[in-house]
């Protein structure tokens, strides 16, 4: 017995904690889903016959979050035989069988690794009215090879690599990721073709340590020969990426930023401590004066560029002498925005055990100081941008007052956030569309452009979320081999296979 009317496709939901790799990993679990016959379900709706919680296992309340979440669907299930929850993601790699366990009305379990067998594992579990725990330890299909619903007609996620080779102490993603494992180029530059091809006009390049990229074929400089292979795609206009490690940092990522002009002059780079002493402790292999060191390239390189970052406060061991010196570097790298945490400590990392954990309130403490010092540096770089002429990527959900105040929102080219008026052009100017516009206000996380837009040019992307449309795209196989050993096929699911 199911929740979906008979003859009727089922329905589903996916809700999605944590990083942008948890985001485009929702987008590939959305494509298998359809692809597997199933429809979304309506975001008011409050009964889909399927939900899907991709998790992140990175913050302290991870853990906490999801469970509260599935103690809430637990009376809605029990009114509506047929409904199926699902948990994936690095809570589930981690967690395993212990979420079954803890919540024995979940359904399906599975890991980071086997993403592609979630329709199977749920058509199974219907079958056969048991729990499916599938976890896998290594990667046995890359996921970009899956099909994937896209989230935007204008931007899109595309993953160069999977999993990180570094062993930062108070990290847990390695060893719910695995070891990286790279693409091969014209894998990943058939991918991002087939995105601009269906209108789309902005690419960000995704890996825990995107410039390592190219590490398992050898080539310590495929990073920045991919960036520059991009710059030669028609209809491409915009490309980033994230997350590089200032450990892996290269001079030739650097000039092809500045010589590929639809690379845009941004980049996040996490610092997570300005103390020598806390980084090391911290094991990443770079020291502040390396961390500064690249920022002055990359301005020398490219003076407009906007700088964002991650920073971790209380680490561990850390004393008032390391979080004044994080502070000094905050100033003198004059981010236009930092991520900003309290550390977590998280079972399995080898910082859990370390000596010297600090009291909450003495973290709680830094915590505040350290984002009064960021935002008074973000407003003052953002106030410099008054008077200017920025180019906007409008967006979809970006400005949470658009309604109230009449205007619309994007991104600019440095990935700024802009609030800017429609003028005369209300009601023409779609997500996707491009608006120029003079910055009149600036504000620590924003900039405002109140004066009517000086042009306004309508694109394809614009068309599609005009129409309602999202790029679809299938698996980009190409040849590209499975890792590990072959999986069996498994059996076609809703008439169409898993994989």
């Amino acid at each position: 017995m199911t929740t979906a009317a008979a003859g009727s496709p089922r329905t589903y939901q996916v809700r999605t904690y944590g990083c942008q790799m948890n985001v485009h990993d929702s987008e590939r679990i959305s494509g298998l889903l359809e692809d597997a016959g199933y429809v979304r379900a309506a975001e008011a709706d409050e009964q889909p016959d399927v939900v899907v919680f991709n998790t992140c296992a990175v913050r302290e309340n991870a853990d906490n979050r999801l469970y509260g979440n599935l103690g809430h669907l637990r009376p809605v299930k029990a009114k509506h035989p047929g409904m199926q929850i699902a948990v994936g993601g690095c809570l589930a790699q981690k967690d395993r069988g212990d979420i079954v366990r803890k919540a024995p009305w979940v359904d399906v379990v599975f890991g980071t690794h086997n993403i592609g067998s979630l329709p199977a594992m749920l058509d199974r579990a219907r079958h056969n009215a048991a729990a499916e725990v599938e976890i896998l330890e290594s990667l046995e299909v890359f996921p970009s090879t899956l099909p994937t619903r896209r989230e935007s007609t204008y931007a899109g996620w595309v993953s160069i690599s999977v999993g990180c080779n570094n062993t930062c102490t108070f990290c847990i993603v390695p060893s719910l990721r695995g070891k990286e494992k790279d693409r091969r180029p014209g894998d990943i530059l058939a991918e991002v073709r087939a995105l601009a091809d269906s209108g789309v006009l902005e690419v960000t390049l995704l890996g825990q340590n995107v410039n390592s990229y190219g590490v398992e074929f050898g080539d310590r400089y495929a990073f920045g020969k991919l960036l520059r292979a991009c710059g030669d795609i028609d209809g491409l206009e915009r490309v980033r990426f994230t997350s590089p490690h200032p450990k892996d940092f290269t001079d030739d990522v650097i000039a092809a930023m500045a010589e590929t002009p639809n690379v845009c002059h941004s980049l996040h780079m996490p610092l997570q401590s300005g103390s020598d002493d806390v980084l090391r402790a911290m094991r990443r292999s770079y020291r502040s004066e390396k961390y500064l060191g690249i920022i002055e390239k990359v301005r020398a390189a490219m003076p407009d560029a906007a700088i964002t970052t991650d920073i971790i406060v209380g680490f561990p061991g850390e004393t008032e002498a390391d979080f004044a010196r994080t502070l000094d570097v905050v100033r003198e790298a004059r981010f236009s925005s930092a991520f900003t945490f309290q550390y977590s400590k998280r079972p399995g990392t080898p910082a859990a055990t370390m000596d010297g954990q600090l009291p909450k309130q003495v973290v709680q403490e830094r915590y505040e100081r350290l984002i009064a010092c960021v935002e008074e540096i973000t407003w003052a770089e953002n106030k410099k941008l008054v008077g200017e002429t920025v180019e906007v990527l409008v967006a979809v959900g970006e400005g949470r007052k658009d309604e109230r105040t009449g205007r619309m929102s994007g991104r600019a080219r440095d990935g700024r956030l802009v609030h800017f008026a429609t003028g005369e052009l209300g009601g023409r100017i779609r997500p996707g569309d491009i608006v120029h516009t003079v910055v009149t206000y600036a504000a620590p996380h924003h900039l405002n452009a109140d004066g009517a837009p000086l042009a306004h040019r309508r694109t394809r992307a614009g068309d599609a979320a005009e129409a309602g449309q999202v790029p679809r795209t299938p698996g980009v196989l190409l040849g590209l081999p499975t890792i590990g050993a072959p999986a069996a096929a498994p059996a076609p699911v809703g008439g169409c296979a898993a994989h």
